[in-house]
């Protein structure tokens, strides 16, 4: 057979048709569909919900129209506020509302020890925030804004959370504590609040040994002591040495500081009717303000007291316990100096005899290892103290 007579031409369409066969209308259809798309919305509001940072929802919402459309409907929110700008008004006034605000503090303490009143001198020389709280709030963004700091467009948290309808937890981060304390020393707060404060519990020590170093002798020059003596007597020394004054100071500050993140949650309390939980705590740790739905629904029914010094929630009258330990050491080996536990109720809850006596809320009140000290600190003899309104 001559090859130039061979078939081999006349295969050469059906070998490329078999090698790369053109595509079929179906297949074509098939890769134009956006798989993604099939996922329900349900699913993506999973998604979103598990992201919950409120700048990160942001910048989905540039994704895509469907995105835009889902991303109101988160119901996990958290805000991370980037700067708190201080008010101009508050500025130029803040130095006489100091002033008012000692002088008051210095009627407020009635403490009561074992019958034996002991007096408090100096309450003018109480310490107050390193920073107000009742100064604006701001989130960082890329839109243009109402506050401009350092070339960086700023939004209060209310401006920011404006978009979101269906928000049922939402949490508020500072940049950090708004108690100035020194290095090594401890201070903790949780306040639970509805149109006022609920209850308050505060925990602080003069310093911490870790167990590397836990035979050292502390900075008050006593040696650490076994937490077992829980009937011990606060020492004579407690009060003349500046003991109990510093712990009149961590009480009033964190009450100042609690009250002032209260009354800053208004506006927001206000718009988001649908809110289950609202939790306003810290970068450092030190404080944590939350409400539950039956605390946000009080304060929408019965608008706060305004303290007329500043702008916080006034605080009312206070029934407390204080436990104290010269040295608490922890079943870690950490060693607690100074150790103070302070569980703070409204006068007019404590009225009834149930609520008195029930101290089960305090021991649950904050994550290990300071779950296990406040516990320890419980069992040892306890001290009541009053507080008037501020």
């Amino acid at each position: 057979m001559n090859p130039t007579n061979s078939p081999m031409p006349s295969l050469r369409p059906d070998l490329a048709c078999r090698i790369c066969p053109e595509p079929c209308k179906e297949e074509e259809e098939e890769r134009e569909i956006d798989h993604f798309d099939r996922i329900p919305d349900s699913v993506l509001l999973l998604v979103f919900n598990q992201i919950g940072d409120v700048k990160a929802l942001g910048r989905c919402c540039v994704v895509s129209r469907r995105f835009h459309d889902l991303v109101p409907q988160v119901d996990n929110v958290v805000v991370k506020v980037d700067c708190v700008i201080s008010d101009d008004e508050n500025s130029s006034s803040a130095g006489s509302s100091v002033d008012k605000s000692r002088g008051a503090f210095s009627s407020l303490f009635r403490l009561v020890f074992g019958g034996i009143v002991k007096p408090l001198q100096a309450l003018g020389q109480l310490l107050g925030p390193k920073r107000s709280v009742s100064s604006a709030l701001a989130v960082g963004t890329d839109e243009d804004g109402e506050v401009e700091q350092g070339g960086v467009t700023h939004h209060s948290p209310t401006q920011v959370l404006k978009s979101f309808k269906e928000i049922r937890f939402l949490k508020i981060e500072l940049p950090s504590g708004e108690l100035g304390i020194d290095d090594g020393v401890l201070l903790k707060w949780r306040a639970d609040f509805g149109s006022t404060l609920d209850k308050c519990v505060i925990l602080g020590a003069s310093s911490i040994i870790y167990p590397a170093a836990s035979k050292e002798v502390g900075g008050d020059g006593v040696g650490v002591t076994s937490a077992g003596d829980d009937n011990v007597s606060i020492p004579e020394s407690f009060y003349t040495n500046g003991g109990l004054k510093l712990r009149v100071v961590w009480t009033i500050s964190s009450l100042i500081a609690a009250s002032a993140r209260h009354y800053l949650l208004q506006p927001i309390i206000a718009e988001h009717g649908t809110l289950d939980t609202l939790v306003l705590t810290d970068a450092d740790g030190q404080g944590v303000l939350s409400m539950n739905r039956g605390q946000l629904e009080e304060l929408r029914v019965k608008p706060l007291s305004a303290s007329s010094a500043s702008k916080r929630t006034l605080v009312p009258a206070l029934n407390m316990r204080l436990w104290y330990a010269t040295s608490l050491e922890l079943p870690d080996g950490v060693v607690l100096k100074g150790a103070t536990l302070v569980a703070i109720r409204p006068s007019e809850q404590s009225l009834v005899k149930k609520d008195a006596c029930d101290l089960s809320w305090v021991g649950n009140t904050f994550e290990e290892p300071y779950g296990t000290a406040v516990r320890m600190l419980m069992k040892r003899r306890t001290y009541c103290l009053e507080m008037n309104s501020f």
